[in-house]
């Protein structure tokens, strides 16, 4: 390999992630570097662009990848916007890694391949643990979101958080630091640990350190709330909504269905007690809650869309089989399929999560999302081109075009084994 023009005179060393996916066996899919002596006037003159608000980063001229001055920084204020930073050519390695929060991501590496891991993050990696590097950590309110972060996506190899990292976190909640965070990170850490591969790792971190309660009320009211044995033999209903989450990823890689699944059961957190353990009409008391959270944490409005139907419809989904086929086509308008047609995937793969996010159910087949998708391709097939033909108009086409598609929900549901 051609030694690199642009960094050969520079002290560089590869660090956080790509390190330690690397030590997992994982793919490295991106690469950050931190320059130790340098200045910003150095990383110019060898051709690279700065880009960095806070501190100093810059762009690789022709990878585009990020190289940051090492730094250190100083808590002055409350929040994760409350830090000073010291990017000057005395900042060491050691002192730049100290910096970062579990001491898996602080860990580098020197040109020639030799780790450089003064805070043990290897035997962690080793022990399967999540561990601060220092109580720096708690001056940070994001670094818990990203410790749950990494333990829904870490969990399926094992790792755990340590006790004194899950500590440390709770003396944060009860210090109101996650008071300080702002909506849109909340949504942005929210958002990855959804598309992790245990999502459901991350609500229980939050709820462990008592940071679900305040960043999630509505899904933190859910454990304790019992539901009936006969359709739930998990009973608790926070227990489902994480048994369902997980059994999303399975089903889809979309995030605004694994969001759904997450806010699909919210109404059951206000049932009355003397109703309990049934929940009649959770659908409907669910809708604002889920608006309530999305306007929160300003969720992207296919997010919003997708967890309001589930959240409402998602009784009629698993009822499918059994409704007039006049209510199959009522359904189908009010998820606005025939004009949005991916809407109607995304909701019946929430609802399939749901029913499986069960105990003993976690393998169940769910004809309910093939016979809904059979009923919308014969549904859509109706055009209004005839009506308009015989003569009909305004109204009277709408209505002809809906008992036409009923005519064929019918016709569908007559030939479904079973029908």
């Amino acid at each position: 390999m051609q030694p690199d023009p642009h960094t050969s005179a520079l002290e560089i060393y590869l660090v956080g992630g790509a390190v330690r996916d690397r030590l997992l066996g994982l793919p490295v899919h991106e690469r950050d570097w931190v320059v130790v002596g340098a200045t910003p006037k150095a990383m110019e003159r060898q051709s690279f662009r700065a880009v960095g608000k806070e501190f100093p980063v810059f762009l690789h001229p022709e990878t585009g990848e990020e190289y940051a001055l090492a730094r250190t920084e100083r808590k002055v204020g409350p929040g994760y916007h409350g830090f000073t930073f010291h990017a000057e050519p005395d900042v060491t390695l050691e002192q730049d890694l100290a910096r970062r929060d579990l001491t898996i991501n602080a860990m580098a590496e020197t040109p020639d391949g030799r780790l450089v891991d003064p805070y043990g993050g290897r035997d962690d990696l080793d022990n399967r643990l999540l561990r601060h590097v220092s109580p720096a950590f708690g001056e940070d309110p994001v670094r818990i979101l990203r410790l749950a972060r990494f333990a829904a996506r870490f969990a399926h190899l094992g790792f755990r958080v340590a006790d004194e990292t899950m500590a440390l976190c709770r003396d944060m909640v009860a210090d109101g630091e996650v008071d300080a965070l702002v909506p849109e990170r909340v949504w942005q850490e929210v958002a990855k640990a959804l598309m992790a591969p245990t999502p459901s790792a991350f609500v229980r971190v939050l709820r462990d350190c008592g940071a679900l309660a305040a960043l999630l009320p509505e899904i933190d009211a859910l454990f304790g709330v019992p539901q009936r044995a006969d359709y739930h033999p998990e009973v608790d209903t926070g227990v489902h909504v994480l048994m369902s989450l997980d059994q999303s990823v399975a089903l889809t890689d979309e995030l605004a269905t694994r969001f759904a699944v997450l806010l699909h059961d919210l109404g059951k957190g206000t049932t009355p007690v003397d109703e309990l353990p049934r929940h009649r009409g959770h659908e409907e008391r669910g809708v604002p809650m889920v608006e309530a959270v999305c306007d929160r944490l300003k969720v992207p409005n296919v997010c919003r869309e997708t967890a309001r139907q589930v959240a409402r419809y998602h009784l009629h989904a698993h009822r499918a089989l059994t409704l007039k086929p006049a209510t199959v086509v009522r359904l189908l308008e009010s998820l606005d399929a025939f004009r949005k047609p991916q809407r109607l995937p995304r909701f019946t793969a929430a609802c399939e999560a749901d029913a499986r996010g069960r105990t003993g159910f976690e393998e169940a087949d769910y004809p309910q999302a093939r016979y809904l998708q059979a009923a919308f391709e014969a549904a859509r097939a109706v055009t209004a081109r005839p009506f308009v033909e015989q003569g009909l108009k305004g109204p009277a086409i709408a209505d002809a075009v809906h008992q036409a598609r009923v005519a064929e929900v019918r016709r569908v549901r007559e030939a479904w084994p079973g029908g």
